[in-house]
């Protein structure tokens, strides 16, 4: 199933998960196995050997974010961070460099800089909305890829996919793109010309926090191919309960996006009228400097938004504290809304570096509650 015959939420729903042939079941059965009995020596049934290899429920889900993100193949894994370093060093040899976002999520930064630097990858961290400075990052012959975020976690600015696809292949490089933050529903870097997509499923795909994954989509066959082997050699797959529960959120992606994006916007009007707020940073505004490109390669602007308390990080941490419906925690993309103060929780890493974030920065994860009573929340927390 491919987009050419199929809108997106037909895709979410049916693209790789075809009833059972052998009971009719509707929903993909949970092959809760580690091996399978072979017809002969050198004849595993239907290719199955062993389930890190390969395993029917996470084959369904492999097959399902290929189709929405509009990929030759999708890989599944244990978490986000497993797919980023799975990609990293099956593309990467030591001595290469990598260009990555000025302000890129945490946990990245903190792969980057604490692992594989260490294994002999240099990396250069640039503004990506700044095509100038990219181009003047590149080293060619070394630099063998651009790792891009956009949205930006947790500062949401924006970079041009195509512009940045464009620039990589002039120099053999790849373009690494991370779209957790969007989802495929809302923006698809393959088709802008990016190589590869990245995901931490927890969250939006995911969409329940109940369940941690990653994932990467290839746009050619060969590089899908390299990627599988790696997957396979380096073993960080997510089990298959885990691949049903992501494949089961998939389902209700775009439904759910919709209502993200709703609420999302009621609140960033909101915010952007009160007194505790000096900035909010959402890529939807007309303001917002990324606001063009955003509104070029996304079909609407994302549940995530960031603001900057007045008063700096003695208010921002005290707004966090006193929330009542949104829950203070890490991660995002569920359901349920959330806060968090980045620069002491998910960018706890980067601190002291030059990727620091804003000590006064509030990051909210809008969820599909009954948005009235967010806003509520919000007003008695914001005071």
């Amino acid at each position: 199933m491919t987009a050419n015959d199929y809108g997106f939420d037909t895709l979410a729903i049916h693209a790789g998960q075809d009833p059972d042939p052998r009971t009719g079941a509707v929903v993909p059965p949970i092959y809760q196995t580690s091996t399978y009995a072979q017809d002969a020596v050198g004849a595993p049934r239907l290719g199955y050997e062993y389930s890190r290899s390969g395993n029917p429920t996470r084959d369904a889900l492999q097959e399902c974010l290929a189709a929405i993100e509009g990929g030759r193949r999708g890989l599944a894994f244990a978490s986000g961070l497993a797919a980023e370093d799975t990609l990293l060093r099956a593309v990467c040899r030591p001595g290469d460099h990598v260009v990555i976002p000025g302000d890129a999520y945490g946990g990245t930064y903190r792969l980057f800089a604490k692992v594989a630097e260490n294994w002999g990858l240099s990396w250069t961290a640039v503004p990506l909305d700044d095509l100038d400075q990219v181009r003047a990052a590149f080293r060619p012959g070394v630099t063998k890829m651009i790792w891009a975020e956009t949205p930006t976690n947790p500062l949401l600015n924006i970079a041009d996919i195509a512009a940045l696809a464009g620039l990589a292949h002039e120099y053999d490089a790849l373009l690494v793109v991370d779209n957790t933050f969007a989802s495929p529903y809302l923006q698809q870097p393959l088709a802008l010309g990016a190589d590869v997509v990245v995901h931490s499923t927890t969250k939006y795909l995911g969409g329940h926090s109940d369940v941690v994954g990653g994932a990467l989509i290839a746009a050619s066959d060969d590089l899908g191919d390299q990627l599988a082997f790696h997957q396979n050699a380096m073993g960080a797959v997510n089990g298959p309960f885990d691949a049903w529960l992501t494949l089961r959120g998939v389902k209700t992606l775009g439904v759910r996006m919709e209502r993200h994006c709703d609420n999302a916007e009621r609140i960033v009007g909101y915010l952007r009228e009160h007194k505790a707020v000096s900035e909010v940073l959402y890529p939807g505004l007309e303001s917002h400097p990324g606001h063009e490109v955003a509104a070029k390669q996304m079909q609407r602007f994302g549940g995530m938004v960031s603001f900057r308390a007045t008063g700096g990080m003695e208010k921002a941490v005290d707004i966090c504290n006193r929330t009542k419906l949104f829950v203070l925690a890490e991660s995002l993309g569920g359901i349920e809304s959330l806060i968090e103060h980045p620069g002491q929780m998910t960018h706890l890493s980067a601190a002291g570096s030059a990727l620091e974030v804003p000590a006064d920065l509030v990051r909210l994860s809008v969820g599909i509650e009954t948005v009235d009573d967010l806003l509520a929340d919000l007003e008695q927390a914001l005071g």
